[in-house]
């Protein structure tokens, strides 16, 4: 009882130092001085910013105010979080994400490492976007938590040290440490196995792929960039378009608190991201000394655990919220977790780096193929799929990874000895020996969350034999249900014009070689016995054709049958049985419309704000929706978000066209960019980017500076 009051005492007294703090500081002195950026902020008709400025770092400033303005609770909230306390604003549930941060001292490393490891025009932009949060929210001081301010240029390198590891697993493999069981065994030196992959094991997902003007009947170059996002929270996409007199000329995705492209186009190239699901994390056992806890064994000798401790603020109301105080240890390996059933350390590809907002600056920068692979060899971005094209008609496809060099003989899927320096790896692979496909015979290369060695059709795919299984590259037999079609689909089109080029993109059927033809034979075959419905339902799946048509009425029992079992084999879970859930599925459709057979576009919904519209696409189609169950329809919350598609003429010259699932103004439900886009996004339809200021002007909806009204644009 005296450690909670005085752990009260302490949270209250520390809320009322911040407050008054808060309450003290002239907020106005985070506000850049007059001239110090040269910026200003063009919105076209559909409230996308179009940032132009003098110098890179004017464009980041200039977006980080106009994001502020559509999704200012994401970006702040993305300041706690990189700062280890969004506990603190979110309660006990977001302690994991805060125990992340203060578990691998990211906030150490980067206040090590920003003058050094950075160039100084990549601190520059982070400093500038750090300042236009701050203009902002000094701005809007009724949006501001206490305590937030000021940011500056570490937070924002914070939030991409942060989050990177969440992208391969990290949360997952702390989530198993601390259960009560040990999820895997220890490996002995012995034949590897390698990483264990099924067909089943889909990711949500992304697509990318590029066609080269061999494949093209009028030598035109395309790329598609459409991952699959979250459609809200801290990683959903925001169209920004980025133009700078230091040669920055970009539109593209960003995410809540990044001041640069992560995928788009330039004038010259542009690239796309897919997750890939390489093996970039090993959790070791350590052998502890049983006369002294604080000491594990390595190479025959016993040695001190580093030790230190965490405060972890958890908020219990608003404006209150209380430390919770954890040991935090390191061995040679990494950091160190006490569980329940030993004592382990993890080690991941890419630790300490911080580089991952430079290596962005540089592709977004880059001009020809060769200066983007410089920028690739970076390899401070430790996965994603890259696929690529350019003005030159290059194609190429990049399974990215910073790939620890491994002892051969572990199964690294396993826990590791860790008292050994053998399983100790220091190095990573270069770049050129990742796989890869540079214009390759056939003309495409296509990634869908699928194996690298069926990336295109012909001779030019990269072949598993030449890679080790210690990689943990997904296998030729991981293939996801949108790499199939769009093999199939490019694979057989050998003259692909522009209109086919967007028809592909937002193909809608499955394909028979995916697995949900065995599940359709197997429910076929099951018993119907003396239930009608499941009759009923059987004669509504003979039917189905493999597509998700707004009007199809067949799809809705395969999805909603088939959709939660996909799902657990993605994450791991135990899967429900497939018959039962034929079974469960079909007497909920009967029961809540009174027919198995009901349109797919009544059932699977998107949902902003007032607008409430049907969604053609499903799960792990081209055209991808995910939803989660509301009452009586499946509700989109991820899968296609924000599509840009780029084509180069014979001539180089780059035109695209682009959509996002809702519209620019993320939170703002009175903006009329709320929901303005949903209409072309159902239809599958894109509007066009106007890469010219000229053509802009044409388009315009208001022009205006950090800090000033937004003004309609002039009659000059």
């Amino acid at each position: 009882m005296k450690t909670i009051f005085r752990c009260i005492c302490l949270s209250f007294f520390t809320v009322l130092l911040i407050s008054c703090e808060q309450n003290t500081v002239d907020l106005k002195q985070f506000i850049p001085p007059a001239g110090k950026y040269d910026v200003k902020i063009l919105r076209d008709s559909y409230g996308v910013p179009h940032i132009y400025g003098k110098t890179d770092a004017d464009v980041a400033y200039g977006l980080a105010y106009a994001h502020c303005e559509d999704d200012f609770d994401t970006i702040q909230e993305g300041v706690f979080l990189a700062r280890g306390l969004l506990a603190s604003i979110n309660g006990l549930e977001a302690a994991p994400f805060d125990y992340l941060v203060k578990l691998f001292r990211f906030r150490e490393i980067v206040e090590e490492k920003y003058e050094t490891d950075l160039a100084p025009e990549t601190r520059k932009i982070c400093e500038a976007y750090a300042e236009g949060y701050n203009h902002y929210a000094v701005l809007h001081p009724e949006k501001v938590i206490p305590g937030v301010l000021p940011t500056d240029g570490k937070d924002v390198v914070m939030g991409f040290v942060a989050k990177s590891p969440l992208f391969f697993g990290m949360d997952h493999h702390l989530k198993e440490l601390l259960s009560k069981k040990p999820k895997h065994s220890v490996s002995q030196k012995a034949v590897a196995m390698g990483r264990q992959f099924h067909s089943e094991d889909l990711p949500i997902g992304s697509n990318t792929f590029a066609i080269a003007p061999r494949r093209t009947p009028d030598g035109k170059t395309h790329l598609a960039i459409n991952s699959h996002q979250p459609w809200t929270g801290p990683v959903a996409w925001y169209e920004a378009r980025l133009k700078s007199n230091e040669g920055l000329d970009i539109i593209g995705g960003v995410f809540p608190g990044t001041p640069v492209v992560l995928h788009g186009h330039n004038r010259d190239l542009g690239w796309a991201h897919t997750v890939n699901m390489p093996d970039l994390v090993d959790v070791y056992a350590l052998e502890m000394n049983p006369e002294n806890l604080n000491q594990y064994k390595f190479d025959g000798h016993w040695r001190d655990l580093e030790r230190d401790n965490m405060i972890i603020w958890i908020r219990l109301w608003k404006g209150f919220s209380i430390p919770l105080r954890r040991e935090v240890a390191y061995s040679v390996h990494g950091p160190v977790i006490r569980s329940p059933h030993g004592v382990y350390a993890i080690r991941y590809a890419g630790y300490g780096d911080i580089r991952q907002v430079e290596q962005w600056y540089r592709m977004g920068k880059s001009t020809t193929v060769d200066e983007f692979e410089q920028a690739m060899r970076i390899q401070a971005i430790p996965s994603f799929n890259v696929g690529y094209a350019d003005k030159t008609g290059n194609i190429w496809y990049i399974y990215n990874a910073k790939f620890p060099v491994r002892a051969e003989g572990y199964d690294w899927e396993e826990y590791l000895p860790g008292n050994t320096s053998e399983t100790l790896w220091t190095e990573y692979l270069p770049f050129e020996k990742v796989p890869q496909v540079r214009n390759p015979e056939s003309g495409f290369v296509q990634n869908c969350n699928s194996s690298p060695f069926r990336t295109t059709i012909g001779p030019n795919n990269p072949k598993p034999e030449d890679f080790s299984k210690t990689l943990g590259i997904e296998p030729m037999d991981h293939m996801t249900n949108r790499s199939l079609r769009l093999l199939e689909l490019l694979g057989a089109d050998d003259s692909i014009t522009e209109e086919e080029f967007y028809t592909y993109k937002y193909d809608i059927a499955y394909s028979k070689d995916f697995l949900v033809s065995d599940y359709g034979k197997k429910l076929l075959e099951m018993p119907a016995g003396n239930d009608q419905v499941i009759a009923e339902a059987q004669e509504v799946l003979k039917k189905w054709d493999y597509t998700t048509t707004l009007e199809n009425t067949s799809a809705a029992i395969v999805i909603l049958s088939m959709e939660p079992i996909v799902r657990a084999k993605m994450f791991g879970h135990k899967e429900p049985d497939l018959f039962e859930t034929f079974k469960e599925k079909a007497h909920l459709l009967k029961n809540l419309y009174g027919k198995v057979d009901v349109p797919w576009g009544q059932v699977n919904r998107l949902v902003r704000g007032t607008v409430n519209v049907g969604l053609c696409g499903g799960p792990d189609t081209l055209h991808a929706v995910y939803g989660n169950w509301k009452k009586d329809h499946l509700e989109g919350m991820a899968g296609d978000c924000y599509v840009l598609m780029a084509t180069w003429d014979q001539a180089g010259k780059v035109h695209s066209r682009s959509i996002h699932q809702f519209g620019s103004a993320t939170l703002d439900e009175t903006s009329p960019h709320y929901a303005d886009q949903v209409p072309m996004f159902i239809a599958c339809e894109t509007k066009p980017v106007w890469l010219d200021e000229s053509d802009l002007r044409q388009h315009l909806e208001s022009e205006y500076r950090p800090g000033e009204p937004r003004s309609l644009p002039s009659s000059n």
